[in-house]
């Protein structure tokens, strides 16, 4: 799955000039938390965050009057608390999006077609990717394996699912214990919760945790 794929495409900017009240606004109004900044020809400059534009806000504690802080507000440029940009191309992986804002503890990232701005890729939207890659809203038994990490473990789990009528909804693996292992998440449907188990042991796949959702 690639960074086009998910990103949102129908984009809201703001510029260098636009003053920081006007941009919480806008931000409030679009229900949305970050935002690019654009220069006069429209190319990417920087990117804020509705966290940037209240740190820069007057606290609420200050002695300054409603209007004093309201003055100050409207002479406060993006240019001044703007962040530099990191960027991720739109025929990117997904996965390489999240490593990106993992890694810079981030929570969006601007997607570029080469240098034209196209599109906005946030941790929403890698979390929806999330839920629908480990089939968080479908139905069936879920089960959590310990399994061994050799050629054939997983075609043979499957296998036997499938023999047995099961239908697999969602599969993921994750790091285990040691090198030798893994831990299998796997959603099946057209089998009881009991037999599934059974299985899954006789081809000595440790049940770590099993629940019907």
């Amino acid at each position: 799955m690639l960074v086009k794929d998910r990103m949102t495409s129908d984009l809201i900017t703001t510029n260098t000039k636009m003053p920081v009240d006007e941009t919480l606004s806008l931000m409030r109004e679009n229900k949305i938390r970050r935002l690019p900044v654009v220069d006069k020809r429209g190319r990417l400059v920087g990117i804020v965050s509705e966290k940037d534009l209240l740190y820069a806000s007057p606290s609420p504690a200050t002695s300054l009057s409603v209007y004093e802080i309201g003055y100050l507000l409207s002479k406060l440029s993006l240019e001044d608390v703007m962040k530099d940009v990191i960027v991720v191309q739109q025929d990117e992986t997904v996965e390489d999006a999240a490593c990106l804002m993992a890694d810079n503890q981030i929570g969006g990232l601007p997607v570029m077609d080469g240098d034209a701005l196209v599109g906005i890729i946030t941790e929403t939207d890698i979390f929806k990717t999330f839920i629908e890659m480990l089939g968080g809203r479908e139905e069936g038994v879920r089960l959590t394996l310990q399994v061994a990490n050799e050629p054939g473990t997983l075609s043979n789990l499957t296998g036997a699912i499938s023999e047995h009528g099961g239908d697999i909804v969602a599969l993921g693996t994750f790091a285990g214990p040691t090198r030798a292992a893994s831990h299998l998440m796997i959603k099946v449907c057209g089998l009881e919760e009991d037999k599934l188990v059974e299985i899954m042991e006789s081809l000595a796949a440790h049940v770590v945790d099993v629940r019907e959702v």
